[in-house]
């Protein structure tokens, strides 16, 4: 496919964290390919942070859904930004809106159209046939990961090899502020700084509180890492946004306040600079998890009843671990600490 002058792509992708963490290699790609071209996304409100600072992006629209509405945000506020930000890109004058995920994405088509792109580009199945004029056959991203799946796209585009690393940026003085809190609570010495995230949206991926407290205490205490908690803010009743207070106050009462420093994450902003501030992560599958893959964290993630092929951590080191039964409630500590160590040890991070 080629396109005179400088071409103007909009990346469309609506979905969870995790997903557009695992399209950032895509977006550069697209960029070292056509480094003139005008690219711009399409996101929500909920995932919109992933790409603050990310210099292959241009331009980031972001709407709101209904079921995220901040309190405050009426329905019909809502729709009006929307419409107000389709004006807009119409006048962008939009030569390929690309739907960067993998399967028929109807909803994402019926976005680019509102859009107005020229030409939309995006996977097809029985469903799609016809449907869009850049076609990618859905058969392409079988059995492969998420990230080489949406990679499939580019070919169109001229783009080819393998995808690079995933992408986040830390805002610098959230960061700047996270270092100074850990040098405070911490008393500015200390061995590895290690982030435990306790949140997991799957229950077969939702390791217990008191399990997650004796990791905590065992790498303090035996090995003077300076412990990291942070998880999704809110009561677990919460029908829209369930959190985990109940179980990070559990941790917390189990531990001690001086044992490890609690970092509530209210903003996505703030999980970014929070995990950037880590030397490693120990999480489960998850958004989470993807932020410190591109980060570059060394992890040791825990798989419930999800693909480890398709969601595993994208080009970072890392230890795996989904047990038989597809559940993290039949895995234990001491599994996960051997884990930690082995990583600690070969990223130097001072393990014995």
């Amino acid at each position: 496919m080629s396109l005179s002058g400088s071409p103007r792509y909009l990346i469309i992708r609506r979905d969870n964290i995790g997903d557009l963490v695992c399209t950032t290699p895509f977006i550069a790609a697209l960029r070292a390919r056509h480094p003139d071209a005008y690219i711009a996304a399409l996101v929500n409100s909920y995932n919109r942070a992933i790409l603050d600072g990310n210099t292959d992006v241009d331009e980031v629209f972001a709407y709101t859904k209904a079921k995220h509405r901040d309190a405050g945000q009426t329905f019909l506020g809502v729709m009006a930004a929307r419409i107000r930000m389709f004006v807009h890109l119409r006048r962008t004058r939009i030569d390929v809106a690309i739907l960067a995920a993998p399967g028929f994405q109807a909803r994402s088509l019926r976005l680019a159209r509102l859009a107005g792109a020229r030409q939309v580009l995006g996977f097809v199945d029985r469903e799609g046939q016809g449907a869009i004029e850049l076609a990618v056959p859905v058969t392409e991203i079988r059995e492969r990961h998420e990230v080489e799946a949406v990679f499939q796209l580019g070919a169109p585009l001229g783009i080819e090899g393998e995808p690079p690393l995933a992408r986040v940026v830390p805002d610098r003085e959230l960061l700047a502020r996270v270092d100074g809190s850990i040098s405070s609570h911490f008393k500015g010495g200390g061995g590895p700084v290690i982030g435990l995230h306790i949140s997991a949206r799957k229950p077969s991926q939702r390791w217990p509180a008191e399990r997650f407290a004796l990791l905590a205490k065992m790498l303090s205490l035996e090995y003077g890492a300076r412990i990291l908690l942070f998880w999704s803010p809110g009561a677990g009743g919460n029908a829209l946004h369930p959190g985990d207070d109940e179980k990070a106050n559990e941790i917390i009462g189990t531990c001690g306040k001086e044992g490890l420093l609690a970092i509530p994450t209210t903003r996505l902003e703030d999980l970014i600079a929070s995990m950037s501030a880590c030397d490693m992560v120990v999480c489960s599958d998850g958004g989470a998890m993807h932020i410190a893959a591109a980060l570059q964290k060394p992890i040791v993630c825990m798989f419930g009843d999800s693909s480890p092929s398709r969601w595993h951590p994208w080009r970072t080191p890392y230890e795996l671990h989904q047990p038989d039964s597809r559940n993290v409630l039949d895995l234990g500590v001491e599994a996960v600490k051997k884990s930690v160590l082995k990583l600690m040890n070969l990223n130097g991070l001072g393990a014995p």
